[in-house]
């Protein structure tokens, strides 16, 4: 696997499940390499898109561990928290020289992409979100039923942000963000979104290059002990990474790491089967729609 734009100790790998059309041999053998429960959980989404992107998920996660852990992928046990986290379960008895316990790792997919962030000797939280237009309402109307989740400062940079479209992307921008920092100190669901402001770096954000000069605010206080990454995997995908607690300052840390594109050979390129194969697996799947009729039209009109 390529590691191009990686520093040691600093993973970012990001997959196109939107546009991976897995035949059946390919299907069939990711529901073997991961945990039977997870990929019994994959089978219950409705639509193909979710499925692809939890599967994806799951096998950026495996071959992480797989690769940069050197642990063996039959002896990989991921579990999630109370809270939804991924972590790893086992081998507990890991020996501590190959870093094992210092690995941090975070996933997210939404629109076209799942990704992977992991980091040594920092928490860290990732998310992506798709610049779209709100599906039943007006953006005004959208950004009303969001009101409680920014503050009025972060309001006025949305809103401020030109047309719509940029408006949007800059929500989302502003939502990646608050994402990530939930998503790396594990809070989820409760954590008063209002309690983090957000001061963006004044550079543009282009997919030529990754900015870390935003700042967060907690409780109206700068957090210094936190590093956000900010990447554009292509036009209409925001990605943030939450980087905490360095032992190092931030202004000693490497260039910020560019997320690597990876090809589903990427994946599975060390994954040995866990399971038998399941021929009703992949009869399941290909029965399911891609996506919402709603979603697929809006989809077709953008186009």
């Amino acid at each position: 696997m390529s590691e191009a734009g990686e520093r040691m100790g600093s993973v970012r790998w990001a997959f196109r499940c939107g546009s991976w059309t897995p035949g059946r041999a390919d299907w069939l053998f990711a529901a073997r390499c991961v945990q039977p429960e997870e990929k019994d959980r994959i089978a219950k989404f409705v639509f193909a898109r979710d499925a692809k992107s939890a599967m994806a998920g799951r096998l950026l996660l495996r071959s992480f561990v797989c690769e940069k852990m050197h642990i063996p992928w039959a002896h990989i046990r991921l579990e999630r928290s109370p809270r939804g986290k991924p972590y790893l379960a086992a081998p507990l008895q890991a020996s501590p020289d190959l870093g094992t316990q210092t690995w941090s790792f975070n996933i997210s997919h939404q629109g076209d992409y799942a990704v992977l962030a992991a980091e040594k000797g920092m928490q860290v939280g990732v998310d992506i979100m798709k610049t779209s237009m709100p599906g039943s309402s007006t953006v005004t109307e959208f950004f009303r039923i969001m009101t409680r989740q920014f503050t009025p400062y972060e309001w006025r940079v949305i809103q401020s942000a030109g047309s719509e479209q940029q408006q949007l992307a800059m929500f989302y921008r502003h939502w990646a963000l608050k994402e990530s920092f939930i998503k790396a100190i594990g809070t989820g669901l409760g954590f008063n979104l209002q309690r983090l402001e957000f001061h963006l770096s004044s550079e543009a954000l282009t997919q030529s290059r990754v900015l870390c000069q935003t700042r967060m605010h907690l409780d109206e206080e700068d957090e210094e002990d936190w590093l956000f990454e900010e990447s554009l995997l292509d036009a209409d995908h925001h990605v943030a990474v939450a980087l905490g607690h360095s032992a190092n300052p931030t202004s000693s840390l490497p260039p910020p790491t560019a997320f690597t594109l990876l090809t589903f050979n990427d994946l599975v390129a060390a994954a040995s089967p866990l399971t038998e194969e399941d021929p009703a697996y992949w009869e399941s799947f290909k029965m399911k729609a891609e996506a919402p009729l709603r979603q697929r039209d809006a989809q077709s009109r953008s186009l």
